[in-house]
């Protein structure tokens, strides 16, 4: 996603310091007593401009969201949109998520989102990818025994490879959709690259796995 320097961002952020959270590991598990209930929290990983995980927000009131986005030039459009929608049950987090056990604790999390994340291609960068097995083992230890990894993406090549890779880690697949704009799902709540690649016509996939 393009990246513009926007010199009054810092000032925006600490405005909004409610929405995106400064020092997220000091909440680490904490996350019920920062949204003051009990309910799932869920977590997206890429937020991007936060379309998606500001209509999750609004579309389950009972979930708990926190998305993650390191960009700081694009994560203030999410706070921007999780603000708009007038949604008390999101949080974002300006960091970096090279080892998420430092945001959250054994079981803490029901479910985490991975929506058109960066295929890394080549295969020298097959670490960097976030269905590799070092990162499905940070999942499966903040993830509840019944959690989901959901996977979202335009990129062939990204979902075959992450196929397989929750399948050799032993992960179980409980879906996998090779074209989920045909299935007319209601539930889904599209993010800025799904409808941007959809409307030029790409197939959109979709997975869930779990441990």
């Amino acid at each position: 996603m393009r990246q513009r320097h926007k010199p009054w961002a810092d000032d925006y952020l600490k405005e909004k310091e409610h929405i995106v959270l400064e020092n997220p590991t000091i909440h680490k598990g904490k996350w019920k007593e920062v949204f003051g209930n009990d309910n799932p929290v869920h977590v997206e990983i890429g937020s991007g401009k936060g379309q998606f995980i500001s209509g999750m927000a609004k579309q389950y009131p009972h979930i708990n969201f926190v998305g993650i986005e390191v960009a700081k030039s694009i994560i203030v459009s999410a706070v921007q949109k999780v603000d708009e929608a007038g949604v008390d049950n999101a949080r974002l987090l300006n960091v970096d998520a090279t080892d998420i056990r430092e945001l959250f604790a054994e079981n803490e999390i029901g479910e985490i989102y991975l929506n058109f994340s960066d295929p890394w291609p080549k295969n020298r960068h097959e670490k960097r990818r976030l269905t590799f097995k070092h990162f499905l083992e940070q999942y499966q230890d903040i993830l509840t025994d019944k959690g989901e990894i959901v996977l979202k993406t335009d990129n062939r090549g990204l979902f075959e490879y992450s196929l397989v890779s929750f399948s050799e880690y032993g992960m179980k697949l409980i879906e996998v959709n090779l074209d989920l704009h045909a299935i007319e799902d209601a539930t889904n709540v599209q993010t800025e690259y799904e409808e941007k690649f959809a409307s030029q016509g790409h197939v959109i996939y979709r997975c869930k796995a779990a441990f």
